[in-house]
Parts: C-alpha cells; structure tokens; sequence
C-alpha cells in the first residue's frame, strides 16, 4: 500500500503539487542518506547528495509516468547524482580509500566497542577497495534490502545479471575481507 502512496504522492508532485514532495522527503531522506554514505562514508556530502536527489526529482518530475515503483525510480536518479558528483569533482578510488579512517569519526576511542569497530572498519575498508558498481549493487542488496527485479530497474540489467553482479561482488568483498585480516 505504501508503494501505491509513494507514487500517487510523486503524480501529485508531477501535477504540481510541490508541498507533497515534502512527505516524500521524509520517508525516503534516510534510506538515500545511508545509501550515499555506503557509497562515500562522508556525512556532509551524503546529505548534499540527498537534497541533490530531491531537486532532480523536482526538476525531472514531468518524466514520472507512475508505471513502475517510486522508489525505484529514485533510487535510480540517486544513482545517476552519485555518478555526476564524483564525476564532476574527479574524486577517485584512492582517494576515498585513502581517506576512510579521517571519515570514520570519534568512535575509535571507545575501548569497550574496539573488536566491533575493527570488524566495522575492515568491513568499510574491503567496501572502499570494491570497485564502485560493486560496492553499488552490495549497498542496494545488502543495505537497501532491495529486490533484484527493482535493483535491476535501477541499474539497466535482467533480475539474472543483478543475481551474479551481487554473487560477484560478494566473493571479491570476502577476498579483500580476508586480505585485510592477514594483514591486521
């Protein structure tokens, strides 16, 4: 029932009826602030790339045709304002690896929680080292809970090729994961 609310919300919107964009909003601000922090692990910019999300969605409202699941739709376009960003300001690989502890924040020194935040921290550590389309459909599989048949509306690709970019990607996150171990 709430799929049909969110896309007869998002009509309304498409109609011109902006104010109910707001519920929308509030809904889905922490679904996409968690995926883009999965993407990043940067708090201030997963929030501008939320707010970035709702003005595409505002400005590309007149394609909304209510044929298929809302949140698919925008999860789609949260995709595509991921891309254009990183894109934009050349922000690579490295540098986001190279940057992971600086971003993690002040829980470090919590002495109590240090065994669950080194398995978070390498956990975070082999998610950066995934290449970027496998990080993705891990953060919408895993992170998202999103079905493959609306994983694969949003990246393009059959239920099936979703199925073997998440088997994929999960063997390479378990190699670096055990990478990592070693090392640590």
């Amino acid at each position: 029932m709430e799929a049909l609310a969110d896309n007869t919300l998002m009509e309304k919107v498409r109609d011109g009826d902006l104010d109910k964009l707001s519920l929308l909003f509030q809904r889905y601000k922490r679904p996409l602030y968690g995926f883009f922090y999965g993407m990043n692990k940067d708090q201030e910019l997963s929030e501008d790339l939320v707010q970035n999300t709702f003005f595409r969605i505002i400005k590309y409202r007149h394609l909304f045709r209510g044929e298929g699941d809302f949140k698919t739709w925008m999860f789609h376009i949260a995709r595509n304002v991921s891309h254009d960003h990183f894109r934009k300001n050349k922000m690579n690989f490295k540098e986001r690896v190279e940057n992971w502890q600086e971003r993690l924040g002040h829980e470090e020194n919590r002495s109590t929680e240090m065994q669950q935040l080194e398995a978070q921290q390498m956990l975070s550590m082999a998610m950066d080292r995934l290449p970027t389309e496998k990080r993705e459909v891990l953060l919408l599989s895993k992170y998202q809970e999103k079905k493959y048949k609306e994983i694969g509306e949003i990246l393009g690709c059959s239920e099936g090729a979703v199925k073997v970019k998440v088997f994929r990607a999960l063997e390479e996150l378990r190699v670096i994961y055990k990478q990592l171990e070693k090392i640590m």
